[in-house]
């Protein structure tokens, strides 16, 4: 072989270990970094059971952060060592004792905190939002598990629990009612369940829910009751928003026609009693369909809303307002006064409706206007029941629409056999 190709030869079987050594360095650094990095605690014994390395949570975890372990005998803080995986307690120089999970692979420890059954069921309540409560009745002692702290607002520990520091959160206007509640459960033995409101020191109001059950002595005598609490907030804002998707209508959140015609029952039902009269007010706007065909459904969308907002503000308080369905809204007027002629109770209906209606609505930066057709019918003179009502309402808003906009008609009397009704 030629020198030069020899001295290459010899040159390649030098280097290639060489830059093997340097890549097995550099991938033993890396791992180095991330042991480093580890919340867990991993340590390197030698053949004496000593600590040849250890990452940083490795001393943590024994009760020794910041120490240096290297060459001191692991059994001075794990007397017990396990090949298979194992919970441990280790003795920290701090003279406190720790549950450890142990797994040991060859010259190799891994630890980790161990979590008793205690422990998993104490974070169970805490996800769940739910804890445990036991109250003694004679000395107003209360135990409350871990989660039942953040439930009243404050953070573990931080106060004692007492029957006094319960009242006190419990919202003012449901204190009643749970006192009620536990002297029910003790005096008949009833199952306690009570939903509730907590104000929390930082005035939060939390909704919760609290069942359970008397303990008795051997002669039968109410010692404590104990049982259970459940943060329920989101179940009843839940709640709150399927009832109101229910009964109201999604653009312009008013009520929509079952509310509306609960309310005209009520109405009718307080206008009996009282002797009063009840106005029901039928709304169609007109040209709607043009504007929705022309311009699109947001400027649609946005003509019924700008209406329905027009409809509150020009209504008293005790007064109904609610949206039909398309382009038809309806209103109930109560608590008017019988001894009106009912064409000038109409008139003045009518006029303080138009008025609110009639101006052009902001549509996209343009005014669009909107013509309105009202029929309008009065119990008692209209009708003694509520779906007679309605079709007199109904069909005098049908003739308004035929005269124009802007328009509205009184409904007409019943014929004289038609006063069975």
């Amino acid at each position: 072989m030629p020198p030069i190709l020899l001295l290459l030869a010899c040159a390649l079987s030098i280097l290639v270990p060489l830059g093997l050594l340097w890549q097995r360095r550099k991938h033993l650094r890396q791992l180095d970094e991330l042991l480093q990095q580890l919340d867990q605690g991993v340590l390197r014994l030698d053949g004496q059971e000593r600590v040849s390395w250890h990452n940083p949570a490795a001393a943590e975890l024994l009760g020794c952060a910041g120490r240096d372990l290297r060459g001191e005998p692991l059994g001075q803080w794990l007397p017990q060592l396990s090949a298979a995986p194992a919970n441990v307690l280790a003795r920290g120089s701090d003279g406190l004792q720790r549950a450890l999970r142990l797994s040991r692979s060859g010259e190799h420890l891994l630890l980790r905190p161990a979590q008793s059954d205690a422990e998993r069921f104490q974070r169970s309540q805490y996800f769940a939002r739910i804890g445990t409560w036991d109250w003694d009745i004679d000395t107003n002692r209360l135990y409350w598990s871990e989660a039942i702290y953040a439930m009243f607002g404050h953070p573990l520990g931080a106060v004692t629990p007492s029957y006094e520091l319960f009242c006190q959160s419990v919202h003012p206007d449901d204190r009643e009612h749970v006192r009620a509640g536990e002297l029910r459960c003790i005096e008949t033995g009833a199952n306690h369940d009570e939903e509730y409101r907590v104000v929390w020191p930082d005035g939060t109001v939390r909704w919760l829910r609290e069942t359970g059950n008397v303990v008795k002595d051997e002669q039968g005598t109410p010692v404590k009751m104990m049982g259970v609490v459940r943060d329920i907030t989101e179940e009843k804002a839940w709640a709150s928003q399927m009832h109101r998707l229910a009964h109201h209508d999604p653009l312009t959140g008013l009520p929509n026609r079952l509310v509306f015609e609960d309310r005209l029952s009520s109405a009718l039902d307080r206008a009996r009693r009282s002797e009063s009269r009840v106005a029901l007010v039928f709304i169609d706007l007109n040209g709607f369909k043009a504007i929705n065909d022309q311009l699109g459904h947001r400027a649609g969308d946005q003509v019924l809303v700008a209406m329905a907002g027009r409809l509150r503000e020009s209504l008293r308080g005790s007064d109904s307002v609610a949206r039909l369905g398309g382009d038809e809204f309806v209103a109930v007027l109560e608590g008017l006064s019988p001894h009106r002629a009912p064409a000038d109770e109409a008139q003045a209906i009518a006029g303080k409706l138009l008025a609110a209606l009639s101006p052009p609505v902001p549509v996209d930066g343009s005014l669009q206007h909107i013509g309105t057709s009202l029929g309008i019918a009065l119990f008692p003179e209209h009708a003694q029941n509520m779906d007679r009502l309605i079709h007199v309402a109904d069909q005098a808003m049908y003739e308004a629409k035929r005269s124009g906009d802007n328009q509205y008609r009184l409904g007409q009397a019943p014929q004289r056999h038609a006063q069975g009704e």
